[in-house]
């Protein structure tokens, strides 16, 4: 008998504008989730320092001063940061799949860190491509990032938002055999119709992948509304979408969802439940047909400079000519 996997979603609030306040926050779920035994736990979207939420609600004109308070609290990988999570990911014996602002030079990205229980960052990968008024603050992603990792409780596969829109990057991870599926959400966003579009598109892609889908959002409290706009009329586009929850390969909520407010969604796992479901639809095995329909992918990692070595110039001194006589003419005795 195999002992039931125990998994945590985070539902917490960021503090806006302070990275060492939001990475404790980050630290203490991660000592309550261990205090449970939970094995895997996920945090929201960019939860360090926070999600760029000013970006939805201010023209690209006036979020200048903001893109770049961003910059200044943005996370480096390795550094500090990373060095903090990883020992308590060590400490505890735990996954954590943490979202952050990610600084690379002069720009930023959407970027996921899987650490595992040893506390090595064994996945780092980057939004493949940010959705509407998120492109004037992160560059494009590439595909080295889309893969499953092996670990010790099962293969761990990691998207954000709404590239679970983007069915081939799905598919890429589900044909990697993933099991346990990362999901990340900025939360307090939009409205419910937020919360209704994640439901859906998490529980499908739990179906059609054969997988547990472990979904975490972030939330806002109505007093950090002022602190994103002074535009009281805006307010209203940080309520709602929050939805934080633990989905079985059946489809079915074991945990959550989280509509509001901070807490952890904790399920324990049934991993028998992924034959169970893939015994009927393997999208990726018997219920596929390769030969008709099959993806293709460029897992290269994007680089501004490719050094290439150039050819030889050297002259080859082919020898001294003996005689006048044709090559063709003595094949034969080659």
């Amino acid at each position: 008998m195999v002992s039931p996997l125990k998994v945590a979603a985070a539902q917490i609030r960021p503090v806006l504008f302070n990275l060492d306040g939001s990475l404790q926050r980050v630290l203490d779920a991660m000592a309550e989730a261990a205090a449970q035994g939970v094995e895997l736990i996920v945090f929201p979207e960019t939860f360090l320092p926070y999600y760029p939420y000013f970006s939805f609600v201010e023209p690209p004109v006036r979020m200048g001063k903001a893109h770049l308070a961003l910059y200044e609290q943005a996370v480096v990988v390795p550094g500090p940061i990373t060095d903090a999570v990883s020992s308590a990911a060590q400490q505890h014996g735990m996954q954590v799949l943490l979202g952050v602002n990610e600084r690379d030079g002069g720009t930023l990205y959407n970027t996921q860190l899987l650490f595992n229980s040893c506390g090595e960052l064994v996945l780092k990968r980057r939004k493949i491509t940010p959705t509407y008024h998120e492109r004037m603050v992160w560059g494009q992603g590439d595909g080295s990032g889309l893969k499953v990792v092996p670990t010790a409780i099962g293969r761990i596969g990691a998207l954000a938002c709404w590239e679970h829109y983007n069915p081939l990057a799905r598919y890429a991870l589900m044909a990697q055999g993933e099991e346990l599926h990362c999901a990340q959400f900025p939360g307090s966003l939009v409205g419910p119709i937020f919360s209704e579009q994640t439901a859906v598109t998490m529980r499908h892609h739990a179906l059609e992948a054969g997988c547990f889908v472990i979904c975490s959002s972030g939330w806002l409290d109505p007093s950090d509304h002022t602190l994103i706009t002074s535009d009281e009329s805006l307010h209203r586009a940080f309520r709602g979408g929050c939805h934080t929850a633990v989905i079985s390969p059946e489809g079915r909520y074991l945990a959550g969802p989280l509509p509001d407010g901070e807490g952890l969604a904790v399920a324990e796992l049934d991993l028998s439940l992924i034959t169970k479901r893939k015994r009927m639809m393997d999208s990726v095995g018997h219920y596929s047909r390769p030969e008709l329909l099959s993806l293709q992918i460029n897992n290269a990692e994007n680089s501004p400079m490719q050094t290439m070595t150039a050819p030889s110039t050297r002259r080859i001194d082919p020898g001294p000519i003996t005689s006048a006589t044709p090559q063709h003419e003595d094949m034969n005795h080659v």
